[in-house]
């Protein structure tokens, strides 16, 4: 299975693992699990981190490749293709990095772990954390 993980269950999976389920804690070990990150989400990463949104143990530079490294999550660039998805989304959110999500959920098939209730508004699948 892949799943697109948005930015809080990365950071729920990287740093608090005890705040998924226990569900969602076996999916994401499980071998066959491919885990991706959005590019959108380190992007919303590096941005409320310099606005002392979030706070992090190092810096966004250090923090997110090692993360990404320990936690076998691949980084999932943005294309012209989840650009233009945006496009034809409806309002349902007004966060761009919700909606690129969502996006990139929907043209490369693949499910979505999110805490936020919206998404499932959207035509993806939404899994629970």
């Amino acid at each position: 299975m892949r799943v697109l993980i948005d930015t809080q269950c990365w950071l729920w999976m990287s740093a608090s693992p005890e705040r998924l389920s226990k569900h969602t804690q076996e999916l994401l070990r499980d071998a066959e699990t491919v885990r991706l990150l959005s590019v959108a989400s380190i992007w919303e990463l590096a941005i409320k981190h310099q606005l002392g949104k979030i706070s992090l143990p190092v810096s966004p530079l250090d923090f997110v490749p090692s993360r990404l490294e320990t936690t076998q999550t691949d980084a999932l660039p943005i294309s012209a293709a989840h650009a233009l998805r945006v496009g034809t989304l409806p309002r349902h959110h007004r966060d761009p990095f919700d909606r690129m999500i969502v996006a990139q959920a929907m043209v490369e098939g693949v499910a979505v772990l999110t805490a936020d209730r919206v998404f499932a508004r959207y035509e993806v699948e939404r899994l629970r954390p």
